[in-house]
């Protein structure tokens, strides 16, 4: 009996082993290089010989204008998506839920997944053929004798815009935890309610919500955790369209005046600072979620 269970643990062991070896060697070690914030690094001097510096760089990113404008973005931009962008995914799986024909679930499935394996660039570029200056949007005003509607270089509704490309983007991808959480509701909750004269909405807001309501703490604190993270290459791309005063995150911040400029210093303390912040977030918004009586991330 226990040389069987070796085996079969000696199995696992085997299998997880290279999953452990990729994430020390990608996620662990990489961890060092946040030394360059204490430091005027200089490629040729290397970790071990370039001056330390404390917190100067620190000092000097905090008294940078463009840095607190960037941070102002990201969060800004961080809201939106939130208000506008996190519900979208629990409708859309309570929606394809509902539907009984497991043919026509399939189809508006893979037809909502698809956008998800679209890159970056090639988002963008279908929003630029639909909304552009040249784009079937004002060429279809145009040809109407009405006047175009500025989409794609208009700083005002920026943060709109990205929105709606991440909802577009990524929405259908989003909706596969819920599904999930969705089918473990047992489905005789439905079928007594429904004896009891409940309507489709009173069974909604009775038994799917919340049924459902752990994993959706549990996807709003991740995603709170995540915070600062709001596509560096969705904002590089379209950085140079709207100019730098709508599209500066933190993450083009360190690009640009990090690695761009070759001072690595800066771009190293503003990741660090942009990953300090996301895991105070993350706490935070754990401890809330076990204040209402949800587990989070882990139970207390």
């Amino acid at each position: 009996m226990k040389t069987r269970r070796w085996r079969r643990d000696r199995s696992l062991l085997i299998m997880v082993v290279p999953a452990v070896v990729l994430l020390f060697v990608f996620n662990y070690i990489p961890m060092f290089g946040t030394t360059t914030a204490f430091q005027r690094y200089s490629i040729y001097a290397g970790f071990w010989h370039s001056p330390w510096t404390g917190f100067e760089t620190f000092r000097l990113m905090f008294a940078d204008p463009l840095f607190w404008a960037s941070l102002e973005n990201t969060l800004l931009i961080s809201l939106v998506q939130l208000v506008l962008f996190f519900p979208i995914p629990i409708a859309l799986a309570m929606l394809l839920h509902s539907i009984l024909s497991t043919r026509i679930r399939t189809i508006v499935q893979s037809v909502v997944y698809l956008p998800h394996f679209f890159s970056w660039v090639l988002a963008v570029t279908i929003f630029q053929q639909m909304l552009g200056g040249a784009g079937a949007l004002n060429q279809f005003l145009r040809g109407n004798g009405l006047a175009t509607w500025d989409v794609m270089t208009n700083p005002d509704t920026f943060k709109l815009l990205v929105t709606s490309q991440v909802i577009w983007k990524e929405a259908g991808w989003g909706i596969i935890v819920f599904l999930a959480a969705l089918a473990a509701i047992d489905s005789q909750l439905y079928e007594a309610a429904a004896a009891d004269g409940a309507g489709r909405w009173r069974r909604m807001w009775h038994i799917t919500l919340p049924g459902i309501r752990g994993v959706i703490v549990l996807m709003l604190v991740l995603r709170l955790g995540n915070v600062l993270t709001v596509g560096f290459e969705q904002m590089l791309v379209q950085r140079g369209a709207v100019g730098r005063d709508a599209a500066e995150v933190l993450d083009t911040y360190a690009y640009f005046y990090g690695v761009v400029n070759a001072n690595f210093s800066l771009g190293a303390a503003a990741s660090l600072f942009k990953g300090v912040l996301s895991l105070l977030f993350l706490l935070a918004a754990n401890k809330v979620a076990h204040l209402l009586g949800e587990d989070g991330l882990y139970r207390r």
